[in-house]
């Protein structure tokens, strides 16, 4: 989908078709009133309503409509013009502080994963042209508009290369596979990539991982990518769970909650998809991304409940349930990260939880860590952003039901509450003490995926976690 900027009137802009937002105000004085209340348009917020023999396309919108609205207005907008057979749209600036949200809409609303479609259903629609102007007819700063566009596209791109990424199956993307994908981004953006196999992470006694991956016949990867500007403000590690696929292991998934596992790998499709946005943006901001690539399957060769294993930072772990296996490879990656990164702040992104489903419900990441002003500061980017997040609290209580008789910490509670936490305080224990107000935990668990269109999401995976944490790093690394 090509989205350009003219800096011209709307009516001298050659396009196949308009679209316009109406409020219930402007309605009853628009020139056709009479056509639109006659096809039941009322100006609802998001109602949709084409006039073909006028070229017109109406939206429904609130008289103070806030980015959110404008942004899944203008997705619906734009589905169901790629249902027609139309070449081109054009529509005038919202005020330029929803431009951004608009260009969000177009590029996430428009998006299909079609690769494993024998026939696929190309859209006609290929051009979407916005004048520099207002409905209200004033003007914008042209290379101020042209500055928003060009850095939400690349967002908006990075956030649809992640949902490719997730949306593969795990045939297809396997560790070695994510490997490949990691290289041939660092070959295409200028990034240092460094990959360890087997070998390398025995060499780095990294056994928590290895226990995870024994099992498999894809071998587990460690891949960190780079991307180092000349004077950076800030050094940012960025850590992400790569299940490629999750089985369970020998505490195997019921078949219905193995469906969908192609998804446990959305945390490594995030961080590769922001470290690739700030390299194109190039911010002044030194990313790290750490990605622990690993299948989890059963064998003969299986780990198991009840062993012991020792992750890189040379704490002891009880397994009882080998279907907690993100936060085992998330302790030896983190590990390995902090030994090899020396960071202003280090993040991770990992579907670890259905528990933060049960807390937050399926669209919002949960924030979890123990910088209080840290984690509000990406509720503030997440909500400017357009991603639901919510904090889930520690409590030192919480913390006594991950404590192990046999080892240093258990890798499960050993009670059914408080799940979402209970893991981020497991992973605290393989976070650094210098780095404990520096860290913050996201569970992507609800947000990374959805099996039912909602907002700018099509069925498959969201892209959780690029867009705000984009922001976060745009408003907090200047």
């Amino acid at each position: 989908m090509n989205v350009k900027l003219s800096n011209q009137s709307l009516h001298l802009i050659d396009a196949d078709l308009t679209l316009e937002f109406i409020t219930a105000k402007e309605l009853e004085i628009h020139p056709l009133n009479s056509l639109l209340t006659q096809a039941g348009f009322k100006a609802e917020t998001e109602q949709l309503c084409t006039l073909h023999e006028q070229r017109l396309i109406v939206c429904g919108i609130a008289e103070e409509a806030s980015d959110e609205i404008y942004r899944s207005s203008m997705a619906n907008a734009i589905k169901i013009v790629m249902n027609y057979a139309y070449g081109s749209l054009k529509l005038a600036q919202y005020t330029p502080q929803h431009f951004g949200s608009l260009i969000e809409g177009i590029i996430l609303g428009s998006y299909r994963f079609e690769q494993y479609k024998s026939e696929t259903k190309p859209s006609l629609l290929t051009q979407i042209i916005f004048s520099h102007e207002n409905r209200d007819r004033t003007t914008n700063d042209i290379d101020e508009l042209t500055t928003t566009l060009s850095q939400t596209l690349i967002i908006s791109k990075a956030t649809n290369f992640v949902r490719n990424l997730v949306n593969q199956t795990p045939y297809d993307m396997t560790p070695q596979a994510m490997a490949v994908t990691a290289d041939t981004l660092a070959s295409t953006n200028n990034l240092e990539c460094t990959i360890l196999d087997v070998n390398g992470l025995e060499d780095e006694k990294m056994n928590a991982m290895l226990a995870v991956g024994r099992a498999s016949s894809n071998p587990p990867r460690l891949i960190h990518l780079a991307y180092k500007p000349a004077n950076p403000k800030k050094v940012i590690t960025l850590v992400g769970k790569g299940l490629t696929y999750d089985s369970g292991g020998l505490s195997l998934k019921a078949a219905a909650s193995m469906v969908t596992m192609k998804m446990d790998k959305a945390g490594a499709c995030a961080v590769m998809g922001i470290i690739k946005a700030v390299s194109e943006l190039k911010l002044d901001i030194e990313i790290h991304a750490f990605v622990g690539a690993v299948e989890n399957m059963i064998g003969g060769n299986a780990y198991k409940p009840d062993d012991v294993l020792r992750a890189k930072n040379g704490k002891s772990i009880e397994v009882r349930n080998t279907d907690a296996e993100g936060r085992l490879v998330l302790a030896d990656v983190l590990g390995y990260a902090q030994a090899n990164v020396n960071a202003d702040y280090i993040f991770d992104y990992a579907t670890l939880t259905g528990a933060c489903m049960v807390a937050l419900g399926p669209y919002t990441t949960g924030v979890m860590g123990h910088n209080s002003t840290l984690k509000e500061s990406f509720i503030s980017a997440a909500d400017q952003a357009g991603e639901y997040c919510g904090i889930l609290p520690f409590n030192r209580h919480l913390k006594k039901l991950i404590k192990s008789d046999l080892a240093d910490v258990c890798n499960v509670s050993s009670k059914p509450y408080g799940g979402a936490i209970t893991a981020a305080l497991f992973l605290d224990n393989f976070i650094d003490e210098n780095m404990k107000d520096k860290w913050v935990h996201f569970d992507i668990a609800g947000s990374a995926y959805t099996e039912s269109a909602w907002d700018v999401h099509t069925y498959g995976g969201t892209g959780a976690g690029v867009r705000m944490t984009l922001k976060w790093l745009m408003e907090n690394c200047k």
